[in-house]
C-alpha cells in the first residue's frame, strides 16, 4: 500500500474517532440535563408539600376544637359563678321575674292588708287549695330591713295556699293572683306573725312575691 493511501486511511480513522467522541459527549450532556430536570421537579414537589403541611398545621392551631354538630358560638358563661341559679319562669313571663327585686320600706301606719300588683302575669289565677311555687323577699314594713328571702337560698318555695298553711296575709293576698305575676303584700301584724314570738319577725311586714307556678 502506498504512503498516500496510508495517510488517507489515518485521517479517516481520526475523523471517525472524533465523530464517536462527539456523539458520546452529546449523549452524556443529554443525560446530565435529564437528571437535572428530574431533580428540579422533585425539589419543587418537596417545597409544595412542605408549604401545604405548614399551612395545614397553622390552620389546625388557629381553629378552635369543636364537636360535630355543635354550634360555633360558645355558650355564655354566668357573670357570677357563685350566684344562685336563675329561676325557671313560666312561659311568656316577664324576664324581670328572673332577678331579685329591690324592696323599699313602707310609709305611715299599716292597718289593713294591701295587695299591689307590680307585674301582671298572663297565666291562670291561683285557687285556694293549690300548691304554688314562689320566689319572695320579706322585709320589715317600717325599716325595709330584709329578714327572709328565697333568692338567698337559691331555690323557690312551694306550699299550699288558701288552706291555713301560711300566714293569713299570704292566704288572702295570693289567691286570685295570676301565675307569672309579681305582687307586693303589705301585711299588718295580726295577719302576719303578731308581735314576733318564737323568734319570728314581728310587726307589720312587706313581701314582694313572684308566682312561678300553681297546681
Amino acid at each position: 500500500m502506498s504512503e498516500s493511501t496510508d495517510n488517507r486511511s489515518t485521517k479517516s480513522q481520526r475523523r471517525l474517532a472524533e465523530q464517536l467522541a462527539a456523539k458520546k459527549a452529546a449523549e452524556a450532556k443529554r443525560r446530565r440535563q435529564a437528571w437535572a430536570g428530574a431533580f428540579a421537579g422533585v425539589a419543587v414537589v418537596a417545597v409544595l408539600v412542605t408549604v401545604f403541611v405548614i399551612v395545614g398545621q397553622r390552620g389546625g392551631d388557629d381553629a378552635p376544637e369543636q364537636a360535630a354538630g355543635t354550634p360555633s358560638a360558645p355558650a355564655e358563661a354566668p357573670s357570677d359563678p357563685g350566684a344562685p341559679p336563675a329561676p325557671q319562669l313560666p312561659e311568656g313571663a316577664d324576664p324581670a321575674l328572673g332577678s331579685k327585686p329591690t324592696v323599699t320600706p313602707g310609709e305611715g301606719e299599716l292597718t289593713e292588708l294591701t295587695v299591689t300588683p307590680l307585674i301582671e302575669g298572663t297565666g291562670p289565677k291561683v285557687e285556694a287549695g293549690q300548691s304554688i311555687t314562689t320566689n319572695y323577699v320579706g322585709v320589715f314594713f317600717a325599716s325595709g330591713e330584709e329578714f327572709d328571702s328565697s333568692w338567698e337560698r337559691g331555690e323557690p318555695a312551694t306550699f299550699p295556699i288558701g288552706v291555713g298553711q301560711v300566714i293569713p296575709g299570704w292566704d288572702k293576698g295570693l289567691v286570685g293572683v295570676t301565675v307569672g305575676s309579681r305582687v307586693q303584700l303589705d301585711i299588718p301584724a295580726e295577719q302576719a306573725y303578731g308581735d314576733g314570738e318564737g323568734g319570728r319577725p314581728g310587726g307589720p311586714l312587706r313581701f314582694v312575691v313572684d308566682i312561678l307556678a300553681a297546681q
